[in-house]
């Protein structure tokens, strides 16, 4: 070979590496948890639940809440476009607990063990007969007797078992089999 030709292999090589190693020069910074922002969700959490900070300890199950609190309802709504009760326990389940759940509230039922009051732990399902005389909504235990579900009036939201409404409503606890 030439000295030509080992000069252009050697221009050559040096282009290719200048143009390797003349990446961007930002930094890319991976965002550490932000204990200020998680502070005050458990405090948010905590009102809610009327409870201690220090009892809400699923700190994944309220970020997902958080995020998707307040979405509106869609009877079968799947997102945040829009959700309906069986659908926002679908997505909570895949997202917080990694299962997959059957699609609708009397599917879900039907493949749940019934649980009495005193063994329900969070994320347990509370189903209810609204205006029917079957199965008709669902809801996730937190604790204290509040629960997660999607409101037709209201979207997403926290709402108490004491309620009235709630009370003569009721139909069972369960928890997926």
């Amino acid at each position: 070979m030439s000295i030509i030709k080992y000069l252009k292999l050697f221009l050559l090589l040096f282009v290719v590496l200048f143009f390797i190693s003349c990446g961007s020069n930002k930094k890319v910074t991976v965002k550490k948890n932000d204990s200020k922002n998680n502070n005050e969700l458990l405090s948010k959490y905590a009102e809610l639940l009327n409870t201690e900070k220090k009892k809400i300890t699923n700190l994944k199950l309220y970020l997902f809440i958080n995020e998707w609190y307040g979405t509106p309802y869609k009877y079968g709504g799947t997102d945040k476009n829009g959700i309906d009760c069986s659908g926002f326990v679908n997505v909570f389940y895949s997202d917080v607990f990694n299962k997959k759940i059957p699609r609708t509230v009397n599917d879900i039922y039907l493949n749940s063990n019934e649980i009495n009051k005193k063994e329900i732990i969070e994320g347990d399902f509370i189903f209810f007969k609204i205006d029917s005389k079957k199965v008709s909504h669902i809801g996730i235990y937190l604790i204290n007797d509040k629960f997660v579900h999607a409101s037709s009036k209201k979207g997403i939201m926290i709402s108490d078992l004491n309620e009235p409404y709630f009370q003569k409503s009721f139909l069972k606890f369960g928890r997926i089999k």
